[in-house]
């Protein structure tokens, strides 16, 4: 399902106009990816939690020339399937 695919089935459920719709699904992610920008969770009860996750430095090796690098830690996007996700999909 594609962005365009999701703002259609809003619009439908919803029963929005397709502008409405693309605004109202865009809000939703700019919200989540802002509250991950300042560090916080976001929990959606019954579908899941966005979460940021860190990665250690760690040590990796250049596939062409086999020389060790350093690769530097970072901040990676996180989720977690909540419990209602998880026994809708089995």
């Amino acid at each position: 399902m594609t962005k365009a695919d999701l703002v259609d089935l809003v619009a439908k459920k919803a029963m929005l106009t397709n502008k409405a719709a693309r605004e109202s699904v865009q809000a939703l992610l700019d919200g989540v990816r802002d509250a991950l920008k300042r560090g916080e969770k976001v929990v959606v009860t019954g579908f899941g939690t966005f979460s940021v996750r860190s990665r250690a430095a760690r040590k990796g090796r250049n596939p062409q020339t086999g020389a060790a690098i350093n690769i530097p830690a970072r901040k990676t996007p996180g989720f977690t399937a909540g419990k209602a996700l998880k026994k809708a999909i089995r």
